[in-house]
């Protein structure tokens, strides 16, 4: 289900081309999937050999490193943040369910 403020954005991730419906700003799904791109190329760095899902899994498991260590140390309980983390989850998932 998507609402009337969604849109579609193309985003590149390790070659690929995916397109994203989400009714977040179009320039910071791009800086996201730029992020996620950058951290799948350090795990390849780190990974040599290493098939693609297993790339996929290592830079995830880094990410939510990091975010969890942000909301760890972010005492004042922003709601915000937890928002942002959750769209930025559904966007995951309706990806996979399209490409998965």
């Amino acid at each position: 289900v998507t609402d009337d403020t969604s849109r579609v954005v193309t985003v590149e991730i390790m070659g690929q081309r995916y397109p994203i419906r989400s009714a977040l700003d179009l320039e910071y799904i791009t800086h996201l999937a730029n992020y996620v791109d950058q951290k799948i190329q350090s795990a390849t760095e780190h990974s040599t050999g290493a098939d693609t899902v297993r790339i996929a899994v290592l830079a995830a498991l880094n990410i939510a490193d990091e975010y969890f260590r942000a909301r760890d140390s972010n005492t004042g309980g922003d709601d915000r943040l937890q928002r942002r983390a959750d769209e930025i989850e559904q966007m995951v998932d309706r990806a996979l369910e399209q490409f998965g």
